[in-house]
């Protein structure tokens, strides 16, 4: 973690999320997709991958009291929640807040960028754990330990920006198996490469891998300067 990053975020702060924006929309990835949600995005994030869409993430935010972010969620009368970032695991309140969240039946989703530990994360929410290629930049930060801990109810998520990290991303599902332990494994391609997702497309099939393609459907859906309010 930068000095920055956690001068911004003091590990003792409970009480309190450093938000960058909360509304309602629809999940746009995982095996949630096209599902109504109140999508909570926390500020700052301690990776800077290459192909990064939320680097409006790393600075600003506006610091609000937990009681104040549960009771606006209630407030849409959905049912689904993702919390994401930046990176929210970077909050030590996104722990309490995420149960808390439970207790009151949400449904909820955790988008994490996988280089910090997800074993305390309460066992009812579903984690969508990201492993970074080496196109991103930051594969040298994934934490390894994570891939263990996933269970039926996560997803690990692997973004591909070529053939090479589809390689190495294949190679990675090959030696961890982690669907035999029910976990849902998609590759994404890298977002603005129009011929990219029909590559990945004919790459699983060709190597039988367990894992689904994804495509980032609210990115389809509204313009990525537009994001949805």
């Amino acid at each position: 973690m930068t000095d920055d990053v956690a001068a911004l975020l003091p590990s003792a702060r409970t009480d309190s999320l450093l938000l960058t924006e909360v509304y309602a929309s629809v999940q746009g990835e995982s095996t949630f997709t096209g599902v109504p949600l109140v999508l909570v995005r926390t500020a700052r994030c301690n990776l800077r991958c290459a192909w990064c869409d939320s680097a409006f993430t790393f600075r600003g935010g506006e610091r609000r009291p937990v009681a104040d972010v549960l009771a606006e969620v209630a407030g849409f009368g959905l049912t689904h929640v993702l919390v994401t970032g930046g990176e929210p695991l970077l909050q030590p309140s996104v722990l309490p807040f995420m149960s808390a969240l439970c207790d009151a039946g949400q449904t909820v989703l955790l988008e994490t960028g996988g280089s910090l530990d997800i074993s305390a994360v309460d066992a009812r929410v579903h984690r969508i754990v990201d492993v970074k290629c080496p196109g991103s930049g930051e594969h040298e930060r994934n934490h390894w330990a994570n891939l263990a801990r996933l269970g039926a109810r996560d997803e690990l998520k692997l973004v591909v920006a070529d053939r090479a990290d589809y390689e190495w991303a294949r190679d990675v599902v090959l030696r961890e198996r982690p669907t035999e332990r029910g976990v849902t494994v998609l590759f994404s391609p890298v977002f603005g490469d129009a011929a990219l997702p029909a590559q990945i497309a004919e790459w699983l099939v060709e190597d039988r891998l367990p894992a689904r393609l994804q495509i980032q459907m609210h990115k389809v859906l509204w313009p990525p300067d537009e994001r949805r309010r």
